[in-house]
């Protein structure tokens, strides 16, 4: 089955599902290829890979760059994403959507530039894969406080969770 394309209420997000093949070894799977992913729609030029470790209830973000766009997925573990539309001219603006990303659903989770993104640590480990469209870089970097009541998002927090000295003290949107 080639790679499917799932739909979210955001026109320019999409979730892909790649092929996976599996067997009693475990599986094998391409995570990204740029004629694929092109022939797809997905037209940006990814510039850097990033991967993250958390531990169950580690909230990260919400981050954004303007200029960035993301292709994430989880490698190992559970993860709620969440992503939020912070484009000022755009008519979803504030409005938010989440996403269960795991190692068994495959889930790649395409965030364009202008969406702050953040995720929740869901099981005891969870290994968190990036595809940036721009190069790092603090100057650039925004941050919006996990809690937003203007976002409202609806984590599923089972207690407190741990966050980095940066992300407690995020501002607000509004």
């Amino acid at each position: 089955m080639p790679i499917q394309v799932l739909e979210t209420k955001f026109a320019e997000v999409k979730i892909f599902v790649p092929e996976v093949f599996e067997d009693g070894r475990g599986f094998f799977k391409e995570t990204y290829s740029t004629q694929k992913y092109r022939a797809l729609g997905l037209n940006d030029e990814f510039v850097q890979d990033s991967i993250s470790y958390s531990l169950k209830n580690v909230i990260r973000g919400l981050h954004y760059d303007p200029r960035m766009s993301k292709l994430v997925q989880v490698l190992r573990g559970q993860a709620f994403d969440a992503i939020a539309d912070v484009r000022l001219e755009s008519p979803t603006y504030l409005q938010w959507q989440g996403f269960y990303l795991n190692d068994g659903n495959h889930h790649q989770l395409y965030v364009p530039a202008g969406f702050a993104h953040g995720y929740l640590a869901l099981s005891d480990d969870v290994i968190f894969s990036y595809k940036h469209g721009a190069l790092h870089d603090p100057a650039h970097e925004r941050s919006v406080r996990w809690n937003d009541p203007t976002l409202a998002i609806a984590w599923p927090l089972e207690s407190e969770p741990i966050l980095s000295a940066k992300d407690r003290v995020a501002p607000l949107l509004l």
